[in-house]
Order: C-alpha cells, then sequence, then structure tokens
C-alpha cells in the first residue's frame, strides 16, 4: 500500500503529545514530509525527529501548502488559527485533519465546512475519544435501540485542579476561551455521537471567572500553580441544551473546581429501556462503562468486560489517538468517510459558542 505524505501546522503540545507519536505508529500508512511552526526551532527538532530525510521546515504554513507533495494537513494549532489554515489548506488541495474544536467561533467553523465542500476533499476533527473500547460499546448499543428513547444526557469534562500550565491555554486571545471549548468539547461530542442527535433547539449557560485569579486556588494543581495574572479564560462553565424532540443535555466543564470527583470525556446517558455510564477521569484508575435497567422484577448493572474488545478500523488496536490516526488515513487512501463528520463537529462549536454567548448576554439562546 502506498504511503499518505503528510504536513503538520504546529509542532507544539498536541502535535508531539498526540499526532506525531499516532502517525509514527501508523508509519506503514504514512510519512511526514513537511513541518511548519512559527517557532522554527520546533518544526527542526520535529523534523528531525519524525520527518523523512529531507522533510520540509518553515514558519509560514502557506510555504507548506505550496509544497506539491503534501497530501495531507495536520492543523495542530492554537484555536484562533484553525480556520484561516484549514480554508487556504482546501483551496491549495489537501486533505485536512483539524485539531478539535474545529474553531472558536461558529462563523469561522461555517467557512470551513463551505470551503470543505468546495474542495472536493477529506475533512475531519480531532475527537479521537469516540475510539475508546468503552464509548464504542456504548454507541453500538444506542445504535441498536438498548437504551430506548435516549432523552436526557448528561457531558461530564469536571477536573478539580487540572489547569493546563503550558502554552497557550490560558491566553483568551489565541483560544477562545477555557474548559469549556478545551475538554467540554470532547465531552459533548460523545455525548452528541452516542445520542445521534444534532437538532439543537435552545442553550442557556453560566460561565464563571472565579478561582482562577486566586493564588490559593493554585495550590495542588496537577500541572503545577499557575499564574494568576495571566490567567484570562474561565475556570468552569455549565450549560443547558434542549433539542428540537425535547431531548435535554447537561453540561459541565471545569479545569478548577471545588469538587471531589474529577470526571472527564464522560457521558452519562438516560433512555426508555436503560441508562448507561462512562466513568473517566481522574478520579477512575480505569475507565468504565455501566449499563443499568430492570431485569426480572429487580434493578441491574452490568459492566464492561475488561478483556472485552471491539473491532476498529484496520483490524488494528492500541490507544485511541492511534486507531482515530489509521482510521483517518484509510479514509484518505481508500475514498472512504473518516468516522468524524465536519456538520458534527459544526454542532459542537455551535452549542459551545451558545454557552459563552448565553453567559455574556444573560439569556437564553435559540436556534
Amino acid at each position: 500500500m502506498r504511503k499518505v505524505k503528510v504536513g503538520i501546522i504546529g509542532c507544539g503540545g498536541i502535535a508531539n503529545q498526540k499526532h506525531f507519536p499516532a502517525l509514527k505508529a501508523n508509519a506503514d500508512l504514512n510519512e511526514i514530509v513537511a513541518f511548519c511552526d512559527i517557532q522554527i526551532e520546533r518544526a527542526e527538532k520535529a523534523a528531525k525527529e519524525f520527518g523523512v530525510p529531507g522533510a520540509q521546515v518553515t514558519a509560514d504554513y502557506r510555504e507548506l501548502l505550496a509544497n506539491p507533495e503534501v497530501e495531507v494537513v495536520h492543523v495542530c494549532t492554537p484555536n484562533v488559527a484553525h480556520s484561516a489554515i484549514t480554508i487556504d489548506a482546501f483551496g491549495a488541495g489537501k486533505n485536512v485533519y483539524c485539531e478539535k474544536p474545529m474553531s472558536h467561533s461558529p462563523a469561522e467553523a461555517e467557512k470551513m465546512v463551505e470551503a470543505w465542500k468546495q474542495s472536493g476533499k477529506k475533512f475531519t476533527v480531532g475527537y479521537q475519544n469516540r475510539f475508546r473500547p468503552e464509548v464504542q460499546n456504548l454507541h453500538a448499543a444506542c445504535e441498536k435501540g438498548d437504551l430506548g428513547e435516549i432523552y436526557y444526557g448528561k457531558a461530564h469534562a469536571v477536573r478539580r485542579r487540572g489547569v493546563p500550565t503550558w502554552g497557550v491555554f490560558m491566553d483568551k486571545a489565541q483560544q477562545g476561551g477555557g474548559p469549556l471549548i478545551d475538554i467540554g468539547t470532547h465531552a459533548l461530542d460523545i455525548t452528541l455521537w452516542c445520542m445521534n442527535n444534532y437538532d439543537i433547539d435552545s442553550v442557556s449557560g453560566s460561565v464563571f471567572y472565579k478561582l482562577g485569579s486566586l493564588p490559593q486556588a493554585t495550590e495542588g494543581n496537577l500541572f503545577g500553580p499557575w499564574d494568576p495574572k495571566t490567567y484570562e479564560v474561565e475556570d468552569s462553565a455549565m450549560g443547558f441544551i434542549k433539542m428540537k424532540n425535547g431531548a435535554t443535555i447537561n453540561l459541565e466543564a471545569s479545569w478548577a473546581l471545588n469538587i471531589l470527583e474529577s470526571r472527564e470525556a464522560s457521558t452519562t446517558l438516560c433512555g426508555t429501556e436503560a441508562g448507561a455510564e462512562i466513568h473517566s477521569g481522574m478520579s477512575y484508575g480505569k475507565n468504565e462503562l455501566i449499563y443499568n435497567r430492570g431485569r426480572n422484577g429487580q434493578l441491574m448493572e452490568e459492566k464492561l468486560s475488561p478483556v472485552g474488545g471491539v473491532a476498529y478500523f484496520g483490524g488494528g488496536g492500541g490507544e485511541e489517538g492511534v486507531i482515530d490516526c489509521r482510521q483517518w488515513l484509510e479514509a484518505v487512501l481508500n475514498d472512504t468517510e473518516p468516522l468524524v463528520k465536519p456538520e458534527e463537529a459544526l454542532a459542537v462549536t455551535k452549542i459551545l459558542d451558545a454557552i459563552y454567548r448565553s453567559a455574556k448576554e444573560n439569556r437564553e439562546i435559540k436556534f
């Protein structure tokens, strides 16, 4: 099988933590031929470690897009840069894997979707948590109707103290927001995907700037003390989402919140036949999936076996980022559709933005 030639735009934290290892683990399907970062030394370092001999290194993403060898672009920049780079990449005839969230702005995300539709290329967004075994199992159960009509869900993205103290996470101008747009986006994506419901009616939200500016709140932070003077984004946010069919979702997101349980990239679903909960995050030693239902006159809970497996794309297993990367590369090679659809990622961006707007304007946002 031929190898997809990949270019990386943004060689910082998410590229090194997720994209480079995942592409390396799928080296039979790809090779990285171009690296771009505004800090050129980061691109140079990445090229030496992960690139093919003679890989392109540049500080200008337009030079990378002009490289005819590059077929696929991974956009790993701060959120506010996603739109312009993705649109330009489609204009240059490239397939695009954009990190989550699609954009900090629904208007910009709409432009990205329009550029994709005009390009005829592949487009996906980095919601790799869909590929965790327990999420795949729950999604399959929902598709089969095991839970019945799912009318209530909770999207959990709560850390007690887990403020990321590196990069630009606390920079509102570059990220567009804090925990809501950073980790709330994953929990919401899982919940919407399992419910298979993207028809939004209204959104209400509360956004809190309570702990970020307090020096004492930095004590015990998992990633070390943050600087209260540079903490510009919210420390927690809550959303209430109503769908057109009456279904309701509560979304909770925090980097810092005085709460005991830290539950992240998790969901709770309640249906007419059964319910289900995914437990993951800092309070859990391992991820769990628990179904609850009535059976034979009694209430029962059922858990996913730790030795259970899920059939993945390409027949491979492993960490979710690796599996996500493989199905993406296979979609490009085989002209199939990636699992994460642009329209689904757009709905997530619209809801997150509506929570911010609702809190700022103190009103319900109607769709």
